[in-house]
């Protein structure tokens, strides 16, 4: 468990990925992680607060944060609404205990909910008291396009302070993808930065999401930070071992991925 005052870090199920989410309690708990951020998707687990609450109890690992399912493969979980489907996620955080959830800026084909969005944000964290933090995203490269195209599939942009937000996530693989500078993102999120996914990226056009200090971001600069600038948020680690293989080099990934974060947290 966390020293008091001390910055949390959980995992992400994603960085279990293929295997369920129950697995990403079991390894959180065994790794000693603070506790796990389930990512909604198409697993059925992921998707089941009952199921969600029996594996915290049995692992000891809270629930700190929900991710909404906001990722293209995701668009049809709970609903095809992506409203519903917000709001179904903010109450599942709450039945959890969770006091955070990610989401996705609106994609640019989501007109109806992309102008209403800042205002389903404001009134969800009002009515609730979460944390509906919204997360930075990438431009892509399109299909056909030069070396150095890319386009945003997000409404109105990539950077979520562009529109103005009470609480933001801060995602470094995603800044590495975008080629935008994390420090000075996190200067523009202020006291509104409240969840961190860490990762790391080379600047390739993809979401690489590396185990931190493995690609080109300022990831112990940014830990560092966090611990000298008043931040009270959670830090998640979302990293991708789906090319792991077998459980034990997920595990390898995954400490490693804790001890970087530990160490540059001053834990």
């Amino acid at each position: 468990m966390t020293e008091p005052h001390s910055i949390p870090v959980g995992l992400s199920t994603a960085s279990v990925w293929p295997q369920r989410a129950g697995t990403g309690f079991e390894l959180a708990a065994e790794l000693g992680y603070d506790g796990v951020e389930v990512m909604v998707w198409v697993d059925q687990v992921s998707q089941d607060v009952r199921a969600l609450r029996r594996w915290s109890a049995d692992t000891g690992m809270p629930v700190l944060s929900m991710h909404s399912p906001s990722l293209l493969i995701t668009q049809r979980v709970w609903s095809p609404d992506p409203e519903i489907r917000l709001r179904r996620t903010v109450d599942a955080a709450l039945e959890l205990g969770a006091g955070t959830v990610v989401v996705h800026p609106p994609f640019r084909w989501q007109r109806r909910y992309a102008e209403s969005f800042a205002d389903l944000v404001a009134e969800l964290e009002e009515t609730s008291g979460v944390a509906v933090a919204v997360e930075n995203m990438f431009k892509v490269r399109p299909p056909g396009g030069g070396r150095h195209s890319r386009v945003s599939a997000f409404r109105p942009s990539i950077d979520p302070t562009d529109v103005g937000y009470r609480h933001y996530t801060l995602d470094l693989s995603h800044t590495a993808a975008a080629r935008m500078d994390p420090l000075a993102l996190a200067e523009r999120m202020g006291s509104g930065l409240t969840h961190v996914h860490l990762a790391d990226g080379t600047g390739l056009p993809k979401d690489e999401h590396l185990v931190p200090g493995h690609g080109n971001q300022p990831c112990a600069e940014l830990l560092e930070k966090l611990t000298t600038g008043g931040f009270t948020g959670q830090v998640v680690l979302e990293v991708n071992t789906r090319r792991a293989g077998q459980q034990a080099r997920r595990a390898g990934d995954l400490a490693e991925a804790l001890l970087f974060a530990r160490l540059h947290l001053g834990q």
